[in-house]
């Protein structure tokens, strides 16, 4: 399994970011955390397109909609493709397109067979964590009955073993502070989990696992 999780894009982690993918080449890029912005959708894709073509790769839209009730057509899609890049926006809305698509089911398999690398950023960073408490503070649940015309989930698809804090002390992504507060919260608890910056990131390669910071 090859995940690379960060808080927003590459981070400061390009180069192991391009070694784990296997250097630039075609990405399905899946946009679905934004669904719940229609007005903004396609500007939101565009800005992830541009800097993964700048960096030599050939971005392909992925819309998990397309695929409602085809589980099977989205798997062939996706094994169409050396790495996935899952964009960040709305966790909860992420996670139901997921759960609708069946990409939850998916994406297990493919990801246990080593068949693809998962790259996600923000949302889909989280998207695999076991839990999704503490994400509403910032992303809001009630977004998903009007994009997705199903309840949230609070559940992750628990790909990896614990919760991800984005944008931790970055006030360009998080100008009010929550993602540092909810890492506050986690640590005040116990709660095992990865309060990332945004030049950080997780990397998993088969057993194992960094966590890469601006140092490393």
């Amino acid at each position: 399994m090859r995940l690379f999780l960060s808080s927003y894009r590459f981070g400061a982690h390009y180069d192991r970011f391009a070694e784990l993918v296997g250097g630039p080449g075609p990405i399905a890029v899946i946009p679905n955390a934004c669904d719940a912005w229609p007005s903004a959708w396609s500007g939101a894709v565009t800005s992830d397109l541009v800097p993964l073509r700048r960096s030599g790769f050939r971005p392909e839209v992925v819309d998990l909609r397309d695929y409602l009730g085809r589980p099977a057509a989205l798997e062939r899609v996706l094994r169409g493709y050396p790495a996935l890049w899952v964009r960040g926006g709305n966790t909860f809305v992420l996670r139901a397109q997921f759960a609708r698509s069946a990409a939850d089911l998916v994406l297990r398999e493919l990801l246990a067979e080593d068949a693809l690398a998962y790259t996600g950023y923000s949302a889909g960073a989280c998207l695999l964590t076991p839990d999704l408490h503490g994400l509403e503070d910032a992303d809001d649940p009630a977004e998903v009955r009007a994009a997705c015309g199903i309840d949230p989930r609070w559940d992750g698809l628990g790909v990896v073993d614990r919760a991800i804090v984005p944008h931790v002390d970055s006030p360009g992504t998080d100008p009010d502070g929550y993602g540092t507060r909810l890492a506050e919260r986690l640590r005040a608890a116990g709660t095992p989990h990865w309060a990332l910056t945004d030049d950080d990131a997780v990397v998993v390669d088969g057993e194992r696992t960094e966590m890469l910071t601006a140092g490393t």
